[in-house]
């Protein structure tokens, strides 16, 4: 089988013309209102699934903070007639992997299984039932609130967490976005059982869900894997648009912290997923903080002066403005050089972009790449969710490439400076000292 996969890449990196094409993208709506989305592929006997719920930080009342990680996390956990042991063996001993998670834009699950039939067909059966019919036990439910809490207690000794925690509040303020998802101590203490079950019965419905599917199906099998899975579910309603993000003013916020680095958080109201720029911004941050060593931010903070073994820069577009964030760590006692850099880099880059060298070297390196986030099934249901959830065309990776190669200095410019604007900043320092 890994033989047939690398000829399959060695293939498609070979012959310009297969370079340029993408899988053939399916896609449809159930009668309760799924959205479907499928790409059939027979490099491997294997099934991917992706459903992907609006049901997310960003869903859950401010005074119930770590709600939707902690539902996500208890899908699992009972099933009618079925505890959490039983669940986690009908899935292992038919050789399928199975897997949740939540974030701030939205909660995943996700199932691997050999495609034959006879693996196949219990375990798509045995997910249908367990996402469909949840019990919450009391018992898991104050179990997996410990594990939280530890969990939360642990990223809370991190100078990185703290400082991002910090840093999505202020750039967010009463947004939902300012949410975190795991939550604080007493938010997870104040939750029930009764939150976990309210919750899911709003947002874990058919109308609210995008089921991805990739792997060794035809359509007429993937129809009715899809309608297997989401036809237990009530239609429901999808959930509402969220509001829209408030402008900011430039803010810095330090934090006293007892670790040997200071961590130094740059951060910028970005872009929604579906914007048409993002491309633009995803060439012009390459040149910026995105190529690693390649990037000015590196070769001004890292390269030049040694400030720093890593810094750099990235957009997280979302359903509502996403960040872009311009991060390094450097010595307590060069913070102050090393962050004065950071705004001078982006500064002067926002004043002219990239240079054409710079831009046709991320050009090469996105262009040269995308075959590569799209090898396997694993990484193409991923991606196929995110088309879907986000409601991105679905040729979007027929024309990835050369939308890429299209973008001019200007373009990538004028993008770059109307999103970056100095008065749209906010920086976090956390630090000895600070």
């Amino acid at each position: 089988m890994q033989t047939r996969l690398l000829g399959l890449i060695v293939l498609f990196f070979m012959l310009p013309g297969l370079a340029q094409a993408a899988p053939k993208i399916e896609h449809w709506v159930t009668d309760n209102g799924a959205r479907a989305y499928f790409i059939e592929t027979h490099a491997l006997p294997m099934v991917d699934v992706s459903l992907v719920f609006n049901a997310a930080s960003a869903r859950e009342p401010a005074n119930r903070q770590g709600l939707a990680m902690l539902t996500s996390d208890m899908l699992l956990e009972g099933s009618a007639g079925m505890d959490s042991k039983a669940i986690a063996e009908g899935f292992e001993d038919r050789g399928a992997k199975v897997g949740t998670s939540s974030h701030r834009d939205m909660a995943l699950v996700s199932l691997r299984s050999l495609s034959e039939k006879q693996y196949l067909d219990p375990v798509v059966e045995l997910l249908a039932k367990v996402i469909s019919g949840p019990t919450f036990p009391e018992k898991n439910l104050a179990r997996e609130k410990a594990r939280s809490l530890q969990s939360l207690d642990h990223s809370l000794q991190q100078p990185n967490t703290v400082g991002k925690r910090r840093l999505y509040e202020q750039l967010y303020k009463d947004h939902p976005y300012a949410n975190h998802s795991l939550g604080t101590h007493d938010s997870l203490k104040a939750i029930s059982r009764d939150d976990l079950v309210a919750f899911y019965r709003q947002y874990y419905v058919a109308s609210n869900m995008v089921i991805a599917v990739v792997g060794d199906l035809d359509l007429v099998e993937a129809k009715a894997l899809v309608k297997q899975i989401s036809e237990k579910l009530p239609k429901g309603k999808a959930a509402a648009i969220l509001p829209n993000v408030s402008a900011i003013r430039n803010a810095e916020h330090r934090i006293d912290f007892p670790s040997t680095q200071s961590h130094v958080m740059t951060a910028y109201l970005g872009i929604k997923r579906d914007d048409p720029r993002h491309l633009a911004l995803k060439v012009g941050n390459y040149s910026l903080g995105g190529g690693g060593l390649q990037s000015r931010m590196m070769d001004e903070i890292r390269g030049k002066r040694g400030l720093s073994y890593g810094a750099y820069s990235y957009f997280i577009p979302m359903q509502q403005n996403g960040p872009f964030i311009a991060s390094l760590s450097t010595k307590n006692d060069t913070v102050e050089e090393a962050y004065s850099v950071s705004k001078e880099v982006i500064d002067s880059f926002l004043k002219t972009g990239p240079t054409e060298k710079e831009l046709e070297l991320a050009k090469k390196n996105i262009t040269g790449g995308f075959p590569l986030t799209i090898d396997s099934s694993k990484k193409l249901v991923s991606t196929l969710a995110a088309i879907g959830f986000y409601s991105l065309p679905v040729d979007y990776l027929d024309t990835y490439i050369e939308r890429v190669n299209a973008l001019d200095r200007k373009e990538v410019t004028d993008a770059m400076q109307s999103v970056l604007g100095a008065a749209n900043r906010v920086t976090v320092i956390v630090g000895a000292g600070q």
